[in-house]
């Protein structure tokens, strides 16, 4: 099997609409699909990608402020 046709059962797998999008519809969901595949391979390949999916790694230290017991 070639890396085009392993592409091609991914598209026309992922063309079966979800319930969610078969709800409102799509004019072409094999292209739909092909958008979805490919956006989800550019952010596995690059996991800053995708807007706002940058993850901070904090600790609950720098992230709340400590409540100081009253006197």
């Amino acid at each position: 099997m070639t890396h085009e046709q392993n592409d091609q059962e991914r598209v026309e797998s992922r063309a079966h609409l979800l319930p969610e999008e078969a709800a409102v519809g799509s004019d072409d969901p094999q292209a739909q699909a092909d958008a979805i595949l490919t956006e989800s391979d550019i952010r596995e390949e690059d996991r800053n990608a995708a807007p706002d999916t940058v993850l901070e790694h904090r600790t609950s230290e720098q992230t709340v402020t400590p409540i100081e017991p009253p006197d």
